[in-house]
């Protein structure tokens, strides 16, 4: 008989705590889980899943103005914002539930409320005190609020998705890829939008070509871009309307803001003093290649580690520890240098590698080939929108280091090429690949001619 209550306790029923969870339960672990929100974690709460939604319903208003076109009109459109947030509300709590039964389904007792850690193998939930041989932080992150006057009448990611009313002049404020996504939805829902950011040019990290494009079709969608930008203080008119006076002295009336300054780990009350655990600057849980935190006893993953902060890579995380502790203690760790990424913003992005920057900073001698064009859709529907595509060749091997595009379907198009480029895929692999045609994502099989060479 054990000494403990339980093999292995949970903090957190996000994207890796819940598959985490499952995954030791499915091995005979004795396995409980606790949350404090919502299951599912920020992804499928707050998150990835419901904007994804709210994109799909901001670019509505584009595709009936593109059909006019091709001979479908719709001249009257109108969009009702209490429609949109209840339907993603009952979605929400449709997947709520499936989460709840896939945990208790799989044999992990699902505790309703906030744990704190007591010690490295003890935690405390409801008025309860628990022992577990090990635990599992995998408490996500929290969205950053500037501090400034009056920083207290704007929202985040956080309550975005529930707003009473639509507002009609909207300021987004950041320039990762959450700031440019919402420009985006509230942009294409009708609001008049603009993003500030106190950078040069928003998606710091992204390659540089794919940035200054992106800005360009941002802006031709309507969003006003402010770079080199941030706000002194925030004040609330009487009539519920926000007056924002900016560094620079200018200053803007809009009904609501958007904060999008980045996010932080989510550990501040957590106990984990108690059992030794070090944190770095940011609150992160430090850990080692076996996600094991300074207190042997207790592990964490995903945004709670500050890694990466994207949900596939929690899931990976998550399966690498489960095997590593309940089976194959051989098995590999997530490939973080070889991570596939969209950003829903319109167009999308999807990118895979390096970026021109990083291949050139790393003393790699490279081929670019780059396709800048006009989709074939919109030889008829009149929109100026173009894509990007973009490949990074090792010359010498013909390695494909990096794949970049801006455009429709970038996310769709690009996980397919991941595979193929993870997998090893060469630049002569591309090109003896037949297309299909005609679509965007034949391009990158029939790019022939290189546009720069970087020795």
């Amino acid at each position: 008989m054990s000494q403990y209550d339980y093999d292995l306790f949970v903090i957190g029923a996000g994207s890796g705590g819940v598959r985490a969870a499952r995954m030791a339960a499915a091995r005979g672990v004795r396995v409980a889980i606790a949350e404090d929100l919502h299951l599912g974690g920020t992804c499928v709460n707050v998150g990835c899943v419901p904007k994804k939604l709210y994109v799909y319903a901001s670019e509505y208003r584009q595709d009936m103005a593109d059909a006019r076109g091709f001979g479908v009109n719709a001249d009257q459109i109108s969009f009702n914002w209490a429609t949109l947030r209840d339907n993603k509300k009952t979605e929400i709590s449709r997947l709520n539930g499936i989460y709840g039964n896939l945990l208790t389904n799989s044999g992990c007792e699902l505790i309703n409320g906030r744990a704190v850690v007591t010690g490295p193998h003890s935690v405390r939930v409801n008025d309860r005190d628990i022992t577990a041989e090990r635990i599992l932080v995998a408490v996500g992150g929290w969205p950053q609020r500037p501090d400034i006057p009056g920083a207290e009448w704007g929202i985040t990611s956080n309550e975005v998705f529930d707003l009473e009313t639509f507002p009609q002049r909207v300021m987004v404020v950041g320039g990762g890829y959450i700031a440019v996504e919402f420009a985006g939805i509230f942009a294409g829902l009708g609001a008049d939008t603009e993003l500030v950011y106190r950078g040069d040019l928003f998606l710091r990290g992204f390659d540089m070509e794919v940035r200054q494009f992106t800005a360009t079709e941002v802006a031709r969608k309507g969003v006003t871009l402010s770079f080199n930008e941030d706000l002194e203080r925030v004040d609330k008119n009487v009539d519920g309307s926000l007056r924002v006076t900016l560094k620079s002295g200018e200053v803007r009336e809009v009904d609501q803001i958007m904060y999008a300054i980045g996010r932080v780990p989510k550990t501040a009350g957590l106990g984990l003093d108690t059992a030794g655990v070090e944190l770095n600057s940011r609150g992160a849980v430090i850990v080692n290649d076996q996600f094991q935190s300074t207190a042997p006893s207790v592990y964490a993953l995903g945004d709670v580690i500050d890694r990466v902060q994207l949900t596939p890579v929690a899931l990976a995380e998550a399966m690498a520890l489960v095997d590593q502790l309940y089976g194959d203690a051989d098995t590999p760790l997530p490939n973080y240098k070889m991570i596939p990424t969209a950003v829903f913003c319109q167009p999308n992005i999807g990118t895979l590698g390096l970026s021109e920057e990083e291949a050139v900073e790393q003393g790699l001698k490279i081929d670019v080939y780059v396709s800048d064009f006009r989709a074939m859709r919109h030889t008829l529907s009149g929109s100026q929108e173009r894509t990007l595509m973009k490949l990074i060749v090792e010359q010498g091997s013909e390695r494909i280091v990096g794949i970049h595009m801006v455009g429709a379907d970038a996310g769709e198009i690009l996980q397919g090429l991941a595979v193929a480029v993870t997998a090893g895929a060469t630049k002569r692999d591309f090109d003896r690949t037949i297309g299909i045609h005609p679509t965007a994502a034949e391009e990158f099989v029939t790019l022939r001619t290189k546009t720069r060479s970087i020795s």
